[in-house]
């Protein structure tokens, strides 16, 4: 049985990646700034640490739970350990659940069920831990249209854009990413979900002012943020991603022109030498959304 749908999205500038069993990552990572903190159980720790991993971080989400972050979990793939990640993952403190190398529609359903059951079995929520799916190949790539509709529980879909490329025999630069990039907010987008990532490579720390570029490229594609794996990388998503003064001044002169013409039953105002009519007037409640 599906999950039935939670009442609003998580709204995540930045969500931070920090290895569940390194234990002084763990405690600096509610100083870091990010909207959530991802513990990982899957690339960043070692196949013989994977016990240890999960055996620490029931406590790792008490402790960054007790401050202003959201906690997720990055799980494994393979299916003996995303079991075993489940049973740990699927506690109180935990806002959502990425899949890594999601294979398509099926693959959520299944694991929306497990986690249903593990809910269920330990009187919280159901449905309230949500799933986001990391599109990291070019079959996940093709089917995102079905992925984004997979569940209820869904609440996003971000571009794994080391593992994308790598299956796919191409450099992770901004050129080869767009596409991907632009499918995957359509397919989030007319699903209801929140699109997470940019085009360009999430293992860029080195040189930020390209990286802050190519964040604000991802913006304006329509992405809401993006997952970071450094704290360099924290503030640039948390600024590009939060509208700035002037445009929230600027959204609510729309929504204002707007409402005039309306009372005056005009279907659209001008306003600095443009028209406003409905799809201006909802990109500017986007905006103030945020």
């Amino acid at each position: 049985m599906m999950s039935p749908l939670p009442e609003k999205l998580p709204r995540w500038r930045s969500v931070l990646f920090v290895p569940a069993q390194v234990k002084r990552y763990v405690d600096a990572a509610h100083t870091r700034g990010a909207d959530a903190v991802q513990l990982d159980l899957e690339d960043s720790v070692p196949p013989d640490g994977k016990e240890a991993a999960r055996a620490g971080l029931g406590a790792a989400i008490a402790q960054i739970g007790e401050h202003p972050v959201d906690v997720l979990v990055r799980i494994n793939r393979d299916l003996r350990n995303t079991v075993r990640d489940l049973e740990c993952a699927v506690v109180a403190g935990v806002s959502a659940i990425s899949l890594p190398k999601v294979q398509g529609a099926d693959h959520l359903r299944l694991i929306d069920e497990l986690m249903t059951e593990l809910e269920r079995e330990r009187s919280l929520p159901v449905g309230g831990i949500r799933l986001i799916a990391m599109v990291e190949t070019l079959d996940a790539l093709a089917g995102m249209v079905d992925i984004a509709r997979a569940c209820p529980r869904l609440a996003g879909l971000t571009l794994g854009s080391e593992d994308l490329s790598a299956d796919g025999g191409f450099e992770p630069t901004p050129d080869n990413l767009f596409h991907p990039c632009q499918r995957l907010v359509f397919a989030a987008k007319a699903a209801g979900l929140q699109a997470y990532g940019f085009p360009g490579s999430i293992a860029e720390f080195g040189d930020l002012d390209a990286y802050r570029q190519q964040v604000q490229q991802g913006r304006s594609m329509g992405f809401e943020g993006s997952y970071c794996i450094h704290p360099k990388q924290v503030d640039i998503l948390n600024q590009v991603f939060q509208p700035t003064a002037e445009e929230v001044a600027q959204a609510q002169r729309v929504l204002a022109a707007y409402e005039v013409a309306m009372a005056e039953n005009r279907g659209a105002a001008t306003l600095d030498g443009k028209m406003i009519d409905l799809p201006v007037v909802q990109r500017a409640r986007m905006v103030l959304g945020r």
